[in-house]
């Protein structure tokens, strides 16, 4: 009997982002009958799924709510999903990165702010420049720079909606370095690209005009990476994982650990597409 698993996406991606393609393609080599259902289709019943995989959700930030409640009927269910949704909840809200320095991984330095307090966080790093991003986000959403005390700032820091907020330092080597992504896949290392935004941009986001090279890791940027992947807390290693920082004076400081629907850089490395359908195929053994 086949094997039927969910390759949940988005509704802008119902029939999978074209980067998918190839690994549904090896899923199914891997004797998986792999279907793209979009996750906020109340129509599909997920419960007729052997496994629900996540790739291109790249809306969940927006529905947060919803998206949880979605993670409970799957459990309701009895689908097993990757990665598992313990995983998924606690990274979904960015304060995650306060728990992994706390077992001593490097961060981007970060306080959590929320309403009134943000402006008080603010007024306390006057003078330098700063990031602002949402704890639940993607693609740079909601996320602004500028020089705290600035009227521009402030300004951009009146539009925000009422949420919480990571508040961090502007690391100006994400422009002049780049930003590191190393992607693990069943908790082994599989490749890593470069990032680097557009000309006067910070944002390394495709969509903000940022580009993604391949490229090897320094074995201090592996061995650091490999540190943040061993302290997540979770039963199994997480099916893919993406760890994405930047090197300042010579250490490599997180900037997220991605396990919800990261993009993997899978067309840079096509062997990942086996690797990664090969890995998903052996845990429904």
């Amino acid at each position: 009997m086949t094997t039927r698993i969910a390759l949940a996406t988005s509704a802008d991606h119902a029939d999978l982002h074209p980067a998918d393609l190839p690994l549904a393609a090896a899923l199914r080599t891997a004797g998986l009958d792999p279907v793209a259902e979009v996750w906020t289709d109340p129509s599909v019943d997920w419960s007729s799924y052997d496994a629900v995989l996540l790739r291109s959700v790249w809306d969940y930030h927006t529905r947060y709510l919803e998206f949880t409640e979605w993670l409970g009927q799957l459990d309701k269910a009895c689908v097993p999903v990757f990665n598992d949704t313990d995983l998924l909840r606690w990274n979904g809200d960015k304060r995650y990165l306060l728990e992994l320095r706390e077992r001593g991984v490097a961060i981007v330095p970060s306080q959590v702010a929320a309403g009134a307090c943000l402006h008080e966080v603010v007024a306390g790093l006057d003078g330098q420049q700063i990031v602002i991003k949402p704890t639940v986000s993607a693609t740079a959403h909601n996320t602004i720079r500028g020089l705290a005390g600035s009227g521009e700032l402030s300004r951009a820091m009146g539009d925000l909606p009422d949420d919480v907020y990571l508040v961090q330092p502007f690391l100006p080597e994400i422009q002049s370095e780049g930003e590191w992504s190393l992607i693990y896949l069943d908790g082994e290392y599989s490749h890593s690209v470069l990032k680097r935004p557009a000309d006067g941009d910070y944002r390394v986001q495709s969509d903000m005009g940022g580009t993604a090279t391949s490229a090897d890791p320094t074995p201090a940027v592996r061995a650091a990476a490999d540190a943040v992947l061993a302290a997540v807390d979770s039963k199994h290693a997480p099916v893919y994982a993406r760890v994405d920082g930047v090197v300042v004076t010579g250490r490599f400081l997180l900037m997220e650990v991605e396990l919800i629907e990261p993009y993997l850089f899978l067309p840079q490395h096509p062997a990942a597409d086996v690797q990664l359908a090969t890995a998903v195929a052996s845990r429904l053994a």
